[in-house]
């Protein structure tokens, strides 16, 4: 280290999602991981993107009580079909619902995401918007898909970043790791405006 020079402020991820992590990873190997313990309960009459920006901003403000000189990162997505928010599926059998109704239709995918910073008390936020077209699935396609990669765990039920890329027309959108539910492009630019030097 330059004598002198700052020390870089300890960054927190403010979820324990394994993707986040390793989308993070991309930017920045040294971080921690936390859980928010945030209530994700919806809202009555809420609008996807302002539900998943409302998220991150609670995630990220969450971890970030009473702490001191640290960046926390807190990210959400909603996926929306058709004014429908589509939630994660939990089930193998709720995951086939959701693949079946998005079969040949596009589902809109809202990524927010918040930066906190303790040091000068400022926040940081975008949401990025992805637009997915699906193919025609069948509904072997479907079963086979749900049992080999168990998207369980994935709002829209599948995993663009493996085999789920075989359920799709098209992807439209400005941050391809959006997506999977970290806008990188976005992160980079609100940590270089909080100081981080990227790359």
């Amino acid at each position: 280290m330059t004598p002198g020079a700052p020390i870089a402020p300890r960054l927190i991820l403010g979820s324990t999602s394994r993707y986040r992590a390793e989308l993070l990873r991309r930017l920045i190997a040294d971080f921690e991981q936390r859980a928010p313990g945030t209530d994700e309960t919806a809202l009555a009459g809420e609008a996807p993107a302002t539900r998943a920006l409302r998220l991150a901003i609670a995630k990220a403000e969450a971890v970030a009580s009473g702490l001191h000189d640290v960046l926390v990162i807190g990210s959400d997505q909603v996926a929306e079909l058709d004014g429908r928010i589509l939630d994660k599926p939990g089930t193998a059998e709720h995951a086939h619902a959701q693949l079946t109704a998005s079969s040949a239709h596009e589902v809109h995918f809202h990524t927010a995401l918040c930066l906190v910073d303790t040091r000068h008390g400022r926040r940081y936020t975008h949401v990025d918007h992805t637009r997915v077209r699906f193919r025609a699935l069948s509904a072997a396609e479907i079963t086979r898909y749900i049992q080999r990669e168990q998207p369980l765990d994935c709002a829209g039920s599948f995993k663009c970043e493996g085999l789920g890329i075989s359920l799709f027309e098209s992807i439209d959108n400005r941050d391809p790791s959006a997506l999977i539910g970290l806008p990188l492009i976005a992160l980079a630019r609100l940590l270089r405006e909080a100081g981080i030097e990227l790359p």
